[in-house]
């Protein structure tokens, strides 16, 4: 197993010292799950008493909590996962654990094409692996794709609602201060039209775990030039509302 590089010596074994679903018992929660990255969000259901709270996760920031929601007579899960890859993907691997199996993630996503304007949605069909959380759920390799049925859910929920998007390639990286202005122009000669922390990590832990899961991000700042533009995209509230909803209907059709 020993390589030159430690992130290269993948296990093929599917037994881990920590087993989650050994180290967490299930509960009664829902088969489908919206992952928010939009903590506002979440808290403003919260607040309007329109969800439930199911168990709380916990890690070193504290508790992590699992609600869940009443969509047209549907259950569903409502779960923040955290920022950046390794944290994201070990929450996912306790919600499956508990019982979730089918998952669309929202959030937002620098973008590395001036273009495309604060507000719009991509959904992202595979991410570059510029992260080390996925090396340890699957072989080396460039890319990892999000699951297909959760893609062609997500397109047929936006289709229905008249949304414009477009499905591209996401680029997920550890390092947000790392994004250089060169390894900006590799990533656009490969495709990647954002870049964001988690969507590798998660996409490879739901294909370890064999659960489906997909995205739905929304063009946040520029990182295309040698200046960064924020944009003021955290300040979309009214995108990030919507975009959780179309999550959450993208769900419940998986």
């Amino acid at each position: 197993m020993k390589r030159d590089y430690p992130i290269l010596e993948f296990d093929e074994s599917r037994e881990a010292v920590i087993e989650p679903h050994r180290a967490i018992q299930p509960v009664a929660v829902p088969e489908h799950c919206v992952f928010s990255f939009f903590e506002e969000v979440i808290s403003r259901l919260q607040q309007e008493g329109r969800v439930r709270l199911v168990t709380n996760l916990r890690s070193e920031l504290g508790p992590h909590p699992l609600y869940e929601t009443d969509v047209e007579g549907k259950r569903l899960a409502v779960f923040h996962p955290g920022v950046g890859a390794p944290l994201a993907a070990a929450l996912l691997e306790e919600v499956i654990a508990l019982g979730c199996r089918k998952f669309i993630a929202c959030g937002a996503a620098g973008v590395l094409d001036r273009d495309v304007a604060v507000g719009h949605i991509i959904v992202p069909a595979s991410a570059v692996r510029d992260e080390g959380t996925s090396y340890h759920y699957l072989p080396p390799g460039r890319e990892v794709e999000a699951s297909a049925e959760a893609v062609a859910a997500i397109e047929r929920t936006l289709r229905v609602h008249g949304r414009e998007y477009v499905v591209a390639k996401t680029w997920t990286t550890d390092a947000p201060y790392r994004e250089t202005p060169a390894k900006v122009q590799v990533r656009r000669s490969e495709g990647c039209l954002t870049v964001e922390m988690e969507a590798a990590a998660l996409f490879a832990v739901a294909q370890f775990r064999r659960v489906a899961f997909g995205q739905i991000l929304y063009g946040g700042d520029d990182v295309s030039g040698n200046q960064w533009d924020p944009r003021r995209w955290h300040e979309r509230h009214s995108t990030r509302e919507d975009l959780f909803w179309l999550a959450a209907e993208a769900c419940l059709a998986l």
